[in-house]
């Protein structure tokens, strides 16, 4: 739509439609307000507003503020000032000076405040903000004007800054004079509520209530938006949040790389030196069951070595000196002093380890090679490596 302009000084149509037009939205006519201040326009105020969400043509529009509705192409800045600069006599038709019902109950004096509200507020009862969101749901529903910001202030009972409004808002702050002629003067009660009601602050350039979620619509709505206070408490606590970050994905980028390396299982050697011959007399010996898992067993003619390991389930069995025999405590299978079974569930003897002199003249014991006697089968026990002469 192209640019048009009010030439008289009493108001700028913009880019609003021309008359007679509908009600519009709070979109439409946000979007009208952006738009008037990226050109550096005069703002609606909230009597513009009002009139265009009901429908009806604004105050200049109507002849109020002593303009004349002729609508021209968007003339030159100059051209502007010369016509703002030079009066333009008020229009004379008794139609388009007579505001409606809705347009002038929104523009009641006191700032925008209607007479009813503006009783409401002199009754001296503070509403909640729960309150006035079903009041503003009921005139919605009955088709009637919505509280505006200054209405919302007055019930609210919020301080008021007219200093800090008129500063945000010099349009609505300084009405053309035929405007403010025509105006009735204000009752004492509306008078003395005038200044209470300026609301101030970013929340004054946007149209009806500003999007939740935004810093905007937080301060609208009376909550701070600027992050809490730079304190030394709240730095620790930051510094604490962000090592307790930083220690976590430490953690797992070890734990990533950790997964690339080969797992190493380290085992017991299966060779070892166990001493001289000379070392070992008649009988078991069991001082390396608990480092190597066997025992050195020696007769009058051999020395070997058993590994203790029963043959039933894999338990060690215990030797029991009193008894002269192996006891496995697990299901009470039982060895003779050469490991032979003779009791409990165990299937046959247990097995012997290979044995050699070294070098040195030790015993070298070697479990990876064991010999055994199976069930029914013919005995290992004599093969050469299973033991030493005595």
């Amino acid at each position: 739509m192209a640019d048009e302009y009010q030439t008289a000084a009493s108001g700028v149509r913009g880019r609003l439609p021309a008359l007679p037009r509908k009600a519009l939205n709070p979109s439409v006519i946000a979007a009208e307000q952006a738009y008037r201040k990226r050109s550096g326009l005069p703002l609606l105020t909230d009597d513009d507003i009002d009139a265009l969400k009901a429908g009806e043509p604004m105050a200049w529009e109507r002849g109020d503020g002593g303009g004349v509705a002729v609508a021209t192409a968007r003339p030159a800045p100059a051209a502007v000032a010369a016509e703002a600069s030079s009066p333009v006599a008020p229009a004379s038709s008794p139609s388009a000076s007579v505001p409606s019902a809705p347009v002038a109950a929104a523009s009641a004096p006191g700032n925008g405040i209607s007479p009813e509200v503006a009783k409401q507020v002199a009754a001296g009862k503070k509403w909640s903000k729960s309150s006035i969101a079903a009041e503003q749901a009921r005139r919605k529903r009955n088709n009637l004007l919505p509280l505006n910001d200054a209405e919302v202030t007055a019930l609210l009972g919020e301080p008021a800054e007219p200093a800090a409004a008129a500063a945000a808002n010099p349009v609505a702050a300084a009405p053309s004079a035929p405007a403010a002629a025509a105006r009735p003067a204000a009752p004492a009660v509306t008078a003395s509520l005038a200044a209470s009601v300026a609301r101030s602050g970013p929340s004054t350039r946007y149209v009806g209530t500003p999007a939740v979620g935004t810093s905007r619509a937080a301060a609208a709505g009376g909550v701070a938006s600027v992050g809490p206070e730079n304190s030394e408490v709240n730095q620790q606590r930051r510094r604490f949040v962000w090592s307790a970050v930083a220690a976590f994905l430490v953690a797992w980028f070890i734990a990533f790389f950790r997964f690339f390396l080969p797992r190493t299982l380290f085992e017991p050697a299966t060779t070892f030196k166990i001493g001289y011959p000379s070392d070992y007399g008649l009988g078991v010996d069991t001082k390396w069951q608990q480092k190597f898992r066997i025992w050195v067993d020696r007769t009058p003619d051999r020395l070997f070595v058993i590994y203790a390991k029963c043959t039933h389930l894999g338990c060690t069995p215990d030797w029991k000196p009193a008894e002269n025999k192996f006891k496995c405590p697990c299901h009470g299978s039982g060895y003779d002093s050469e490991g032979i079974n003779f009791e409990g569930p165990a299937p046959r003897p247990m097995d012997r380890a290979h044995v050699e002199i070294a070098p040195d003249g030790q015993i070298l014991v070697d479990v990876a090679k064991l010999y055994q006697w199976p069930k029914g089968q013919p005995s290992h026990f004599n093969d050469p490596g299973s033991y030493l002469p005595g």
